[in-house]
């Protein structure tokens, strides 16, 4: 009998799909939050369920867990994950995949006070969030503050690096 499982099941980057990457700043006590949040369009070969099951195997084997506890990267320097934040870019690189977005000015302000970015990176597609297609903040919030978006997350504090000139 084969398993399919998410644990046992080989890794395929095809898999996946098209990943997303959103990047927006939100009010926090001390200051913006600068957040990125990466999911599935759950348009991968084999569909939805698929694509939803290898974003699981890519976050498990990083050592990322889901859930709501928020791992702090910089305590875990072997964790295989990090953010370039380079003209005007933010790009999210970890094993077998590196993904990018264009944030808008403010995400770019909070992330430079700050020095890091909340990555929230979810198992559940988001079909109606395609690339290019403009997102209104209730629709965004309403699906990254869902509880289920949440509980099917990793939730990783990213230092963010630049290049040195």
């Amino acid at each position: 009998m084969t398993s399919t499982s998410s644990e046992t099941r080989a890794f395929r980057a095809a898999d996946l799909g098209t990943l997303v990457v959103m990047a927006w700043s939100g009010a926090a006590p001390d200051g913006d939050m600068p957040y990125l949040l990466v999911y599935s369009l759950g348009d991968g070969a084999s569909g939805p369920e698929a694509s939803s099951a290898a974003v699981e195997r890519l976050l498990l084997s990083t050592g990322l867990s889901l859930g709501e506890e928020l791992v702090d990267a910089a305590g875990r320097p072997s964790l295989p994950i990090s953010l370039l934040v380079e003209a005007g870019r933010a790009v999210v690189t970890m094993p077998h995949l590196n993904a990018q977005c264009l944030p808008p000015p403010e995400w770019l302000d909070a992330v430079g006070r700050r020095g890091h970015a909340y990555l929230v990176f979810t198992t559940l597609p988001w079909p109606e969030a395609e690339p290019g297609k403009p997102v209104d903040p209730e629709t965004l919030a309403a699906f990254a503050g869902a509880e289920e978006t949440l509980r099917a997350a990793a939730h990783v504090l990213l230092p963010a690096r630049r290049l040195r000139g």
